[in-house]
């Protein structure tokens, strides 16, 4: 499996286009570049509301906090692999609908399913990255096993 598989449509779009260099960045541990693809008043609400990973619900503002928010998660898996099944891009934004799957220390794969949302501004950089998913519904997987906790 690539790291980024889109069955979605390839139509062009500016927020899509975002949307797939923000993955792809990830997906190889481009911390620097993935930073690059943001206005520096960006937020990213992931997921939106309060969680474990955003108590105050509130949102990392900002390219400081984007850029602890990597350090808090994004650096602590693996690897990552996205699977975007469709994609709708409206005015400034698109929201692609997948799966991510980040695979941590030790062998153990969460598969998170979501709506993953971009806008982006007039330069194309990213402003806000919203992840509509529920921490209840996310889906652990053992070490070596393709059963879920």
């Amino acid at each position: 499996m690539t790291a980024v598989t889109w069955t979605a449509t390839e139509t062009d779009h500016p927020a899509r286009s975002a949307s797939r260099r923000s993955m792809s960045a990830v997906c190889r541990g481009a911390k620097d570049e993935w930073l690059a693809l943001f206005a520096p008043d960006a937020v990213i609400e992931d997921p939106i509301g309060p969680s474990p990973l955003d108590p105050s619900g509130q949102g990392h503002h900002g390219l400081d906090a984007i850029a602890g928010f990597w350090d808090r998660t994004i650096a602590q898996a693996e690897r990552f692999e996205f699977t975007i099944d469709d994609s709708f891009a409206a005015g400034d934004e698109v929201a692609n609908v997948g799966t991510i799957s980040a695979y941590l220390p030790g062998g153990m794969r969460v598969d998170t399913e979501g709506v993953f949302t971009y806008r982006v501004g007039p330069d194309g950089l990213i402003r806000a990255l919203r992840a509509f998913w529920e921490v209840d519904r996310a889906v652990f997987h053992r070490p070596s096993s393709a059963q879920p906790l």
